[in-house]
């Protein structure tokens, strides 16, 4: 029988990553890590089991090359790398999960063996003793959480030198003992300086040479990591933000700029993306634009929120408005503005009650 070819990355410090952040969106920031490895599966492999902060892959009966396999530990390195950038670079959210996600790290254990299957409820599941040393192999002696580990009986199978050497990898070799057994590997210590990352769309940050056509300025009596929380949350929008049917965007995604939502209001799609502007030290700033609604070219708003200690804080909500033919202006001025100024301040009323029942709850 073919010997198969198992595979795990492991996204290392997700216990402690859980434990002291805010566990949504740590929750959000882990799922989203794990569908960016998934889709940087390039060797066909199949996915057995998502097992919390780690994925569980093989390939029955077939065992890449040392090449195809060094190409793939490499591509999951540089996703996994490249997101954590995304993540750090368009930030928004202040809370400690979206603060310390570019902490995390990845470390990928490679082993080969004769596998058995059992069904569970329908899915054939990998079996047996080389699965177990596979997953023994997470636990073991590497001074580090960044590494790419591949048991000897795999590199003896591809041929791949134990002291082999690249820009990328400097293998050296290790063993632990697991149920009285020595097994021994090969590992490489991972230099994310040495990774080419892939290129994303940075958010866009905005500057205006005008002063806001509107201001609006309100204090809450809650901390202001929590109305940023409440403020970039799509989730609670319905709650303060009403006459919307329906808000449709990533309910798997933190909130960051670059992020998309769309309101929906009498079968009208309102289209918004988040956007970011320079604030003082210490203000948090989350801003949105849509170039949907008329009359108007372009729509900003940017909420931005000052803490006045830690139960407490002031929003500032600032509008600009882009309309560039005389018409626009012209309806702007005499019909929309006393509109927009009265839903505005109906919605900042509506947060303020909505926080304030989160208090008492």
């Amino acid at each position: 029988m073919s010997k198969s070819f198992l595979f795990i990355p492991d996204i290392s410090g997700f216990t402690k990553f859980i434990q002291t952040t805010e566990v949504e969106h740590s929750q959000h920031v882990i799922a989203e890590l794990l569908e960016v490895l998934i889709a940087a599966n390039t060797q066909d492999l199949e996915l057995a089991e998502i097992e919390g902060d780690a994925l569980f892959f093989y390939k029955e009966g077939e065992i890449p090359s040392q090449e195809r396999l060094l190409a793939q530990i490499e591509t999951m390195f540089t996703a996994f790398y490249s997101h954590l950038k995304l993540l750090e670079t368009n930030r928004i959210c202040p809370c400690n999960a979206c603060a310390s996600a570019p902490n995390l790290q990845l470390k990928i254990v490679a082993h080969c063996g004769d596998l058995q299957f059992i069904e569970v409820q329908g899915n054939r599941k990998p079996f047996g003793k080389h699965v177990i040393e596979a997953h023994r192999l997470l636990k073991n002696s590497v001074d580090s959480e960044n590494y790419a580990l591949i048991s000897k009986e795999l590199a003896s199978t591809i041929e791949l030198p134990i002291y082999y050497w690249s820009k990328l990898y400097r293998f050296k070799e290790g063993k632990d003992i697991y149920d009285e057994k020595e097994v021994e590997y090969i590992y490489s210590v991972i230099d994310q300086g040495k990774l080419k990352l892939n290129t994303f769309l940075q958010g866009k940050k905005v500057s205006f040479d005008k002063p806001p056509q509107f201001v609006f300025e309100k204090e809450f009596p809650i901390s202001a990591r929590s109305l940023m929380e409440y403020i970039t949350n799509y989730t609670y929008r319905h709650h303060w933000a009403k006459g919307v049917d329906k808000f449709e965007y990533n309910e798997n995604e933190v909130t960051r700029v670059g992020s998309e939502h769309v309101c929906v209001i009498n079968g009208k799609h309102l289209n918004f993306i988040a956007v970011t502007k320079d604030v003082c030290k210490g203000q948090f700033v989350y801003g949105e634009m849509t170039s949907s609604p008329p009359p108007v070219d372009k729509l900003y708003q940017f909420y931005i929120v000052t803490p006045t200690s830690e139960a407490s804080c002031k929003l500032k909500l600032e509008t600009y408005w882009e309309a560039k033919s005389p018409l626009k202006k012209l309806a702007m001025t005499l019909l929309i503005k006393k509109i927009f100024r009265k839903n505005t301040q109906s919605a900042l009323n509506n947060l303020a009650q909505f926080t304030a029942e989160q208090l008492s709850a």
